[in-house]
């Protein structure tokens, strides 16, 4: 019977620690904050026509390691945007872009920004993305 009791205690205490471990995504404090601004060129990409603040554009957050996108949000009027109660870790925010290279097959490439929230609270304002049109 002490076995029994001993075993199950130290399973329950070992569910309570890995319980309690928290990884990247929602449940914290902490903010991803930033804005996206728009090149537009002409089709070939030799003449820059005019820019702007990106407008309803959608930007994604993938949480650690994921490999899709785990939130999705869209920029405001002035091309701002933000993702909240995220926890402390690793993040990759993008935005896809008209491809200036014109190699991709789609015609469209990722803006990518890696990012770590280090403590609990923190505002992460990342620097502005720009993205071809």
């Amino acid at each position: 019977m002490k076995k029994l009791f001993f075993f199950l205690f130290n399973f329950i205490l070992l569910l309570v620690f890995v319980s309690c471990e928290k990884e990247e995504g929602p449940g914290g404090t902490a903010k991803i904050i930033g804005n996206v601004w728009v090149k537009d060129y002409n089709a070939d990409f030799s003449r820059l026509i005019t820019t702007y603040w990106a407008e309803e554009e959608d930007v994604y957050l993938m949480y650690g390691a994921d490999s899709i996108h785990s939130d999705k949000t869209e920029t405001t009027y002035n091309g701002a945007f933000m993702f909240e109660y995220l926890q402390e870790g690793d993040y990759t925010v993008f935005v896809y872009s008209k491809d200036s290279t014109l190699t991709s097959a789609s015609g469209r490439i990722p803006m990518i920004v890696n990012v770590s929230i280090a403590e609990k609270g923190e505002v992460l304002v990342i620097p502005t993305i720009n993205i071809f049109n």
